[in-house]
């Protein structure tokens, strides 16, 4: 099983996205060779904005997704502090750099986002990035 991390773009993909990218996700998310882990900053990006804008099946699909997650990040303060060595090392936003060091705090294989090859993320090492 590999251990996957994914950015909240993938997951938007699925429930917002044209159906091509939408259907390139669900392939990630529905590989059985993956396992999942998480963290409260993908949960606090996605969730509140579908809650507050009472998108019932969007919320479904959130929480259900973080229920499958196999791990969650932490200690907060320990992914922070590597987030923001990720972010001063790679030139990462503050967003990204927080989900990379969770991902690598939870010994993610790989990391999965929408961000295009030629944007920051890609630089990140200790952890394979991977677009869809």
């Amino acid at each position: 099983m590999t251990k996957t991390y994914v950015d909240s773009g993938v997951l938007i993909a699925v429930v917002r996205g044209d159906p091509l990218f939408a259907r390139q996700a669900l392939s990630v998310l529905e590989d059985s060779n993956r396992t999942f882990v998480a963290s409260v900053f993908l949960r606090l990006e996605l969730l509140p904005k579908a809650i507050y804008h009472r998108n019932r099946s969007e919320v479904a699909f959130y929480e259900g997704f973080f229920a499958r997650a196999a791990d969650w990040a932490g200690p907060v303060e320990r992914v922070m502090e590597l987030a923001e060595q990720t972010a001063a090392q790679h030139g990462l936003n503050a967003l990204d750099a927080l989900h990379v060091a969770a991902a690598l705090t939870l010994g993610a294989e790989e990391f999965v986002t929408t961000e295009r090859s030629s944007k920051p993320l890609h630089r990140v090492t200790g952890i394979k990035v991977m677009s869809i």
